[in-house]
């Protein structure tokens, strides 16, 4: 319902307002959270040494047993190439397994004439979503044989689905394309700065020689001012992302909820630039957990 002014009291309460408004620096009204309640000079200095030392795990998934959780995890199928002219057909449950504490995600080349497509792969979303905290995936890529694999740890806008992409934004934890061993790359897009108009923010390729050989440990550092890539330790950041100095939604749209995706893609627009090695199947990405810290 519209609100109206009806009384002189209600008028006067607007003025006064309206003076206080006007009285204050553009610094100290700039930026307000989302529920418009809480100034950001009264919360937590995100940017103390100290601020991550009292974050708490406040949902994860360690892959325990035999079966993948259906409470925290669902299949996104299809083989439309996904924006990006990919190959592989995703596919439920055929090319997941959960065995010895890790998650095995399986890209596969399946016989001719298969009606599940040339190749069949996994792409998982999480069901629950997250808005800032310290966000965390230990995997292994998969090892080395050649051109053609685009295995990915992202997250998408909880919102894609009324805005669309790039506008609900998007934060690659993760990127590694096969032709390029040795390397991984970190990525944030938005309507803004986003790759297929070539602005996108990312760290390029960084140099991580036992990447296919060895877990490791790919995060974020996500506040309502900053966004920070870092592997393994948390002080070994490789990518720092801050929210630009006037924020719109075209340029920050991380100040709303995001849920994970993990998925091995085969070709594509980037993982497809020198071909697709069909002697490389069946590849394995393992992922040994997802966790999400907070501070309360």
């Amino acid at each position: 319902m519209k609100n109206t002014l009806r009384t002189p009291l209600n008028v006067l309460f607007c003025l006064l307002f309206l003076y206080c408004s006007c009285g204050q620096s553009s610094d100290d009204n700039a930026e307000l959270l989302e529920d418009d309640t809480v100034p950001v000079a009264e919360l937590p200095d995100v940017n103390a040494p100290d601020y991550w030392d009292d974050a708490v795990i406040v949902w994860q998934d360690e892959f325990d047993g035999t079966e993948l959780s259906m409470e925290k995890w669902r299949f996104e199928t299809g083989s439309h190439g996904w924006g990006n002219n990919e190959l592989q057909n995703y596919v439920e449950n055929d090319n997941v397994e959960v065995s010895d504490g890790t998650l095995k995600i399986i890209a596969k080349k399946e016989a001719p004439g298969s009606t599940g497509g040339t190749y069949t792969s996994t792409r998982l979303n999480s069901i629950s979503d997250f808005r800032y905290g310290r966000l965390e995936i230990r995997a292994k890529i998969p090892e080395h044989k050649g051109n053609g694999l685009w295995p990915a740890l992202w997250m998408l806008g909880s919102n894609i689905g009324t805005v669309g992409w790039p506008a609900c934004g998007e934060i690659d934890i993760m990127e590694y394309v096969s032709f390029s061993p040795n390397e991984v790359h970190f990525s944030i897009h938005s309507t803004a700065n986003n790759h297929k108009d070539g602005t996108q923010v990312t760290s390029g390729p960084l140099e991580l020689e036992t990447i296919e050989e060895e877990f490791h440990n790919y995060g974020v550092l996500w506040t309502n001012q900053y966004l920070k890539f870092y592997i393994d330790d948390i002080t070994n950041v490789k990518l720092t992302f801050p929210r630009p100095a006037v924020t719109t939604a075209e340029n920050w749209p991380f100040s709303q909820p995001f849920y994970f995706l993990m998925n091995i893609a085969v070709g594509g627009d980037w993982g497809g630039l020198e071909g697709v090695d069909d002697s490389i199947f069946p590849a394995v990405m393992e992922v040994d957990y997802v966790r999400v810290y907070q501070v309360q």
